[in-house]
């Protein structure tokens, strides 16, 4: 048996560190974390400085079990978890899991999966740092304080099944108050002026700097122009540069890979994992833009040796912000004469984005030529200027330009010259055509997943490891949605001066069309408001922010965790236990109007199965009229909906013709428009409005829904209906009742019997509930709790 135990957390990590290793080394994984705060609402003992208890998930006492046998066999066990916080958590579970004695314990870090990193780190162990495992404690307990006090509140005053959490509220909060700028801007027009000047190759376009914010403004100035004299009233040429950014953070990469490739900021983590994983890169979740002198020598050998003396230029960056860890390295290859790598085209992207980022970032300044040129106007006092840029000496850009989360806009350009012909001063120009322009100031831009980190990172909410996983869970709650939205239409107006003649023309462009931005859902905007109004402290910046900097200082050792979380929880259990008792129920409730034709009251509001419209008051008695419902469509707010828009839905539900002696008809349902025919439902295209359905359409969708159905289904059986042979999406299924049962390899779906398809429903584990293949569907939610009182423990949040 070897006399060393290596434990890290992933299996990929382990095979590829076993292979630098020799045989007096067994290297083993532990999956992540072993153990986790027990589901019982003694959990976390308030009243005993927080003291936690722990146990071992089903799912990992197996890896247990089989590390406690290896580590007994062992000499000495190795931890070799990840270099942060919840890494350093992982060792401690580990260290205290397994039963290990600290003679025979050695604690290694490494930034890099290389054999020289490895081997550096054996030479150097430490022992575990327990001010790192208390600032991991520290937030994991806080999160659970937060997040099981507060839910129950939330199940009581707003819905049930609602969760809240510390940092996933905050980001919550920016995408509302953004959602809510957007709504309320209003755009104002202004004209803008662009001229062009010479001809054919020669000619280049100028710009007035100001805008006429009236129509009659701007064409008077084309008026003017008409028999005007231009000339270049002053030539300005001048030397520009512009440096490379920094390396990688974990921020920076997931910005960026948004930009350029597309990716959500969950992808990127775990294509970035693989790739650290198989030593392809440095650690992928890091504050610090810092490079290893190692690293520094590395990059300028191989742009010395790509590109030539002249591109290396050597660049120490320093982090603006205190709390980032110097000592850690940026995302970096860990061999820079790797341009590219073997592996899914996904992997490979990313890593050339992370290695053209990294060599950039020690190459030479870009140098260019600007010029810029002021043109007279004989008949007015204002200005053209005409901008021109010529490269002189490409450098870092001849590998990598970063990219901006500004969005293209064809108002910006319109100035702009890659370069400008020969010109002197006092050069009389040829105009060859001169343009006013409407165009609309627009709103600030919603949120990316990319753009969000950025806002999180600039208010100091959360750290590299926790991006990615606070918008997936605001997504996954049903708080946010990221979507594409399709614009609108808006008219524009343009005059041009060509000759001595103006035309006018109202063009048409498309405007307001958003892809893969956030957008806050009723319920997000409801339960922000409700935690605004109740738990400002929660969902406050500059709280949340100052909790992250406490959870440094208790990593660096400057305060007592402890009493951090007592400091917070006092007065947060108070803000709990006064919500319970003097809080109303919040729906977002907003009153539209009144009906033209009844003169019933119409409001909007948030129910158990989302936003819905209703029409009337809720009676006192059975005697009275009950209500009119309905639900609002996909794209539609409560904080939006016009009294218009609210009186559209009541057209629905609507009969649209016959077909087979049945009745048509089209409604709006939980899960968008349908037409129902026959006890049959066939769900209508995001295309098609359901008000505007003719027969013909209805008719056409139901065959295609049949046919659809009939492709489906391989085998029917006439012992019962509910038993079904299926062709699905990852191939044929039994569709047994309630149950979806895998077929084996070994059989024919084609020649299947009932009593062989019972078979295999009967040999499915009897607990097991409908799910995909006899997977276990997620368990019902359990009813809402009553706060606890201050004495009692903390039950694990669900």
């Amino acid at each position: 048996m070897a006399k060393n135990l290596l434990i890290v957390e992933s299996p990929a990590k382990a095979k590829t560190i076993e292979g630098y290793l020799g045989k007096d080394f067994t290297v083993r994984s532990s999956y992540g974390h072993i153990r986790d705060l027990i589901k019982s609402e003694d959990a976390i003992d308030i009243n005993n400085n927080f003291n936690q208890k722990y146990e071992v998930p089903a799912d990992k006492k197996q890896v247990v079990s089989e590390l406690k046998k290896l580590a007994k066999e062992a000499d000495i066990v190795w931890l070799a978890s990840d270099e942060d916080r919840e890494g350093e958590a992982i060792s401690w579970h580990l260290f205290e899991t397994l039963g290990l004695k600290e003679p025979d314990t050695r604690r290694i870090v490494f930034h890099e999966i290389t054999k020289p990193a490895i081997m550096r780190a054996i030479e150097n162990p430490r022992k575990i740092d327990y001010n790192l495992v208390n600032a991991q404690q520290a937030r994991r307990v806080l999160d659970r304080l937060v997040g099981f006090e507060l839910s129950p509140v939330l199940w009581k005053k707003v819905k049930p099944s609602l969760s809240a959490g510390r940092v996933q509220s905050v980001a919550v909060r920016l995408i509302v108050d953004r959602e809510r700028e957007v709504n309320k801007f209003k755009s104002e027009a202004a004209f803008k002026i662009v001229a062009i000047f010479g001809k054919a190759r020669n000619s280049f376009k100028a710009e007035l700097p100001n805008r006429f914010e009236k129509q009659e403004d701007a064409e008077k100035f084309l008026q003017d122009c008409i028999k005007a004299i231009f000339d270049i009233k002053s030539l300005e040429t001048r030397p520009a540069k512009r440096s490379p950014a920094a390396p990688f953070t974990t921020s920076t990469l997931q910005q960026e890979a948004s930009r350029k490739l597309g990716y959500s900021v969950a992808r990127t983590m775990q294509v970035a994992q693989r790739l650290y994983e198989s030593g392809y890169i440095t650690y992928m979740r890091t504050d610090s833009v810092n490079l290893s002198d190692t690293a520094l020598d590395a990059a300028q050998k191989e742009i010395t040796s790509a590109y030539g003396d002249k591109y290396h230029h050597l660049r120490k960056y320093k982090n603006k912000h205190a709390s980032a860890q110097e000592a850690h390295e940026a995302i970096r290859p860990t061999y820079f004469n790797n341009h590219t790598i073997d592996g899914e085209s996904n992997e490979k992207r990313l890593y050339e984005l992370i290695w053209k980022r990294a060599i950039a970032s020690q190459m030479s300044e870009a140098q260019f030529e600007k010029t810029v040129a002021k043109i007279s106007i004989s008949t007015r006092n204002e200005e053209l200027m005409a901008n021109g840029e010529v490269m002189k000496f490409d450098g870092f850009l001849k590998v990598y330009l970063e990219s901006s989360d500004e969005e293209d806009d064809n108002q910006t350009a319109d100035g702009e010259n890659a370069i400008l012909p020969p010109l002197t001063k006092g050069q009389v120009l040829d105009l060859q055509e001169m343009t006013a322009t409407e165009r609309f100031s627009r709103p600030p831009a919603r949120y990316t997943e990319a753009s969000l980190v950025k806002k999180l990172e600039e208010l100091g909410i959360g750290r590299p490891s926790t991006y990615a996983p606070t918008i997936s869970t605001i997504q996954n709650r049903g708080y946010v949605v990221k979507e594409e939205r399709e614009g609108r239409q808006r008219n524009f107006k343009v005059m041009t001066l060509k000759g001595e003649s103006i035309v006018k023309e109202e063009r048409t462009e498309n405007t307001g069309a958003e892809r893969g931005k956030l957008f806050p859902t009723d319920i997000g905007a409801v339960v922000n408001d409700f935690l605004v109004q109740h738990f400002k402290g929660i969902v406050d910046f500059n709280f949340t922010a100052s909790v992250e900097k406490q959870f440094d200082e208790i990593a660096q050792g400057l305060q007592d965790w402890t009493k951090m979380i007592h400091k917070f929880y006092e007065p947060f259990h108070q803000d709990v236990t006064k919500t319970i008792e003097t809080a109303d129920k919040a729906t977002g409730e907003r009153e539209l109007g009144v009906h033209p034709e009844s003169g019933k009251k119409i409001s909007v509001r948030i129910g158990r199965y989302g936003p819905f419209v209703q029409v009337g008051e809720n009676p006192s008695d059975e005697s009275e009229e009950k209500p009119l419902y309905a639900s609002l469509r996909t794209g539609q707010s409560i904080e939006t909906i016009s009294l218009e828009e609210a009186l559209e839905l009541f057209k629905l539900p609507k009969v649209v013709g016959e077909y087979e002696g049945k009745t048509m008809k089209v409604a709006i349902g939980r899960f968008g428009p349908y037409i129902s025919h026959n006890s049959a439902f066939v769900s209508l295209p995001k295309e098609i409005d359901p008000l505007d359905v003719t027969e013909a359409e209805a008719i056409e969708l139901i065959e295609a829904k049949r046919k659809k159905d009939a492709e489906k289904l391989i085998k029917a059986f006439a012992e019962d209906e509910t038993v079904k042979v299926l062709n699905g999406r990852w191939g044929p299924y039994i569709e047994f009742g309630k149950l979806n049962v895998k077929i084996p390899k070994d059989k024919d779906p084609q020649t299947l019997t009932f009593e062989e398809c019972k078979a295999l429903a009967d040999a499915m584990p009897k607990d097991i509930k409908k799910g995909r293949f006899g997977k276990a569907a997620p368990a019902a939610k359990p009813a809402a709790k009553k706060a606890p009182a201050k004495k009692k423990a903390v039950a694990k949040k669900k």
